[in-house]
């Protein structure tokens, strides 16, 4: 299988099948990670830039607060 080389440890490769890097943030540990390194229940992603997947769970909080209120308002009718 090509693709990129994995380091010891990781579930998966740097690059996304057309080459772009990838990063995704780890909740446990509070890190962006370059690749897939730590198991998928422990990563949300992947996100195109660093900077994106840094606020991946302050972007997921304010989704959960949306959603609620539409929830609510549903609910009241």
């Amino acid at each position: 299988m090509g693709g990129a080389p994995r380091a010891a440890g990781t579930t998966g490769g740097v690059m996304a099948d057309d080459g772009a890097r990838e990063f995704w943030y780890n909740p446990g540990t509070g890190e962006v990670e370059e690749g897939m390194q730590s198991p998928w229940t422990d990563r949300m992603g992947p996100y195109p830039t660093r900077e994106a997947a840094h606020a991946a769970l302050e972007r997921a909080r304010a989704r959960t607060e949306d959603w609620d209120e539409e929830d609510r308002r549903w609910r009241e009718g």
